[in-house]
């Protein structure tokens, strides 16, 4: 869940220092300062399924998973956001010389809330396609099985849509899968 706080600039020092003593994370997007809040049930079984098969497969491979606390900043658009679950292929490349924040994703993954998928399809996702490293990344639902995955292909994203459970994700980018049964393995959804 996002909110913003009230009509405020905060400079980026600021930004760090809110984030780094409030004890909730925030996203920071050109100036504006928007809290992260609370996740669901759901996101939480969905961003740990998906979190345990790519550590699983990534195991004896030069790309690494991290959950949601490791920060990712958009050079780009000046942004620093928090996504859900990052890969990171190659050595790890640091930003403003912190250990907290990083700039080369290969792959990014966000699980879909109502009160962010407005956001997360949006202005997100348009910032993280200015992200040079980035070759995928998956939006999943947390209501129903649906996984997207935009894939680069020279300037141009590709759109593979799945939902149905016995459906495998393919991740080219990382050489990894993801099937729709393991992701919504504990998600029970509600009837009816």
């Amino acid at each position: 869940m996002m909110s913003a706080l009230p009509d405020q600039y905060f400079s980026l020092e600021n930004y760090f220092t809110l984030d780094e003593t409030s004890g909730i994370k925030h996203e920071y997007y050109q100036g504006a300062v928007f809290a992260m809040t609370g996740a669901s049930e759901h996101h939480n079984l969905i961003a740990l399924a998906v979190a345990r098969s790519l550590d699983t497969q990534l195991d004896d491979k030069p790309c690494r998973p991290y959950p949601g606390d490791f920060r990712l900043k958009i050079e780009a658009v000046n942004m620093y956001t928090y996504p859900d679950l990052s890969v990171i292929c190659g050595e790890t490349q640091l930003a403003d010389g912190r250990q907290d924040t990083f700039v080369n994703p290969t792959l990014l993954i966000e699980v879909l809330s109502d009160s962010t998928e407005a956001y997360d399809r949006g202005k997100k996702a348009e910032s993280y396609r200015s992200i040079p490293s980035l070759q995928e990344y998956l939006l999943i639902a947390q209501d129903r099985p649906h996984v997207e995955r935009y894939r680069r292909q020279g300037h141009d994203w590709l759109l593979t849509e799945y939902s149905e459970v016995d459906e495998v994700v393919a991740l080219d980018s990382i050489g990894c899968t993801l099937s729709l049964a393991a992701i919504y393995k504990r998600v029970r959804f509600d009837v009816g």
